[in-house]
């Protein structure tokens, strides 16, 4: 599995993490379920923000909605209320329903209360489009499929076309899931911030790469109609105002590509922090929360817009190829990178 890093492509000035992934923010574990065949080029991804009982002890969380042409679950409340209480599913646009239903099962059986003497359940996925490259109609995505991508995530993240990423396409070349850090020293510890990306967004023709080079996939550039979904997590201590404030500069990592959030894009960006944690049945009313000065915060949102454009040329350079249901196909970026070695 190639990586930008690789081919001699760097994205901006910071230092990455020791995976360069978003696990390096300790607790956060990624696993995928791929699925593959007769058609079908799908799956699911996991981010599992931190382990233990989301649903007891919740995460600080925020979400930015860049374009809203999506079918995400969850988002609204995470919005609303600034937490997250079960772990991030991807998957393709037709899966959403399937994987909110494991999320509950799941949440359930840790919780029993939930949804009679306690407070339902917020499941949180996002989705794209992969139906170019995989039968979307075929409903392929199983609750046990997403049950399993959790209990497989781990500290290693596979990228590339694998989970959710597998059928999914980005300007015009094989997309799918990619992932980077950045340290952040802060008071004078080291901290991090990390993104995943599910990475299906882009017109053929417009992907630039950091050293100003164009790669052409010499396909037909037509309208903007991918999507993206960003995670970032941290263990930076901040609240859910300055965390929407991060997950918004993601957005310049997404431009420094080339993109520009077409009408038919979704574009979104969740993200949270293991710090200030809040506990389903606070035992005070008052709840005391550190955060960091505002002041500070540049050197987050150089960190978002650095990971997030890593991590979407770390899925472009790992991906590998995949023939959809009628034959099409899309082309490697690391084809076209061997190519410009020579």
């Amino acid at each position: 599995m190639a990586r930008a890093r690789e081919y001699g492509i760097e994205c901006g000035i910071m230092e990455p993490g020791p995976r360069n992934a978003i696990t390096d923010v300790p607790g956060v574990a990624v696993g995928h379920v791929t699925l593959r065949g007769n058609g079908i080029n799908t799956g699911v991804t996991a981010v599992l923000p931190q382990p233990g009982n989301l649903f007891r002890d919740k995460l600080t969380a925020a979400v930015e909605v860049i374009n809203g042409f999506g079918k995400s679950a969850g988002l609204v409340q995470v919005a609303e209320l600034g937490t997250l209480e079960t772990p991030i599913l991807l998957t393709n646009t037709f899966g959403v329903g399937t994987c909110v239903n494991a999320l509950i099962r799941r949440a359930i059986a840790e919780n029993p209360a939930i949804g009679r003497s306690t407070s339902t359940v917020n499941a949180v996925v996002g989705e794209c489009n992969d139906g170019p490259l995989s039968d979307i109609q075929a409903l392929a995505v199983t609750e046990a499929d997403a049950v399993r991508a959790i209990e497989a995530a781990g500290p290693k993240v596979a990228e590339g076309s694998v989970g959710a990423g597998t059928g999914m396409s980005c300007f015009g070349f094989k997309g799918g899931i990619g992932t980077a850090s950045r340290r952040v020293r802060i008071a004078g510890v080291t901290r991090y911030l990390g993104a995943l990306v599910l990475a299906n967004f882009g017109r053929d023709g417009d992907l630039v790469l950091p050293d100003g080079r164009r790669p052409d996939s010499r396909g037909d550039a037509g309208a903007e109609k991918g999507s993206i979904i960003v995670v970032l997590a941290t263990d930076v201590p901040v609240d859910q105002r300055q965390l929407q404030r991060i997950c918004r500069r993601a957005g310049a990592g997404i431009a420094r590509l080339g993109a520009f959030w077409g009408h038919g894009s979704g574009d979104i960006v969740l993200g949270f922090t293991t710090q200030n944690r809040v506990s389903h049945a606070a035992d005070n009313d008052v709840i005391p929360v550190t955060r960091l000065a505002d002041d500070r915060i540049d050197e987050m949102f150089r960190a978002a817009c650095e990971t997030t454009e890593e991590a979407v040329l770390n899925a472009l350079c790992a991906a590998t190829a995949v023939t959809g249901p009628n034959g099409e196909t899309r082309p490697l970026l690391a084809d076209w990178l061997h190519e410009q070695a020579r």
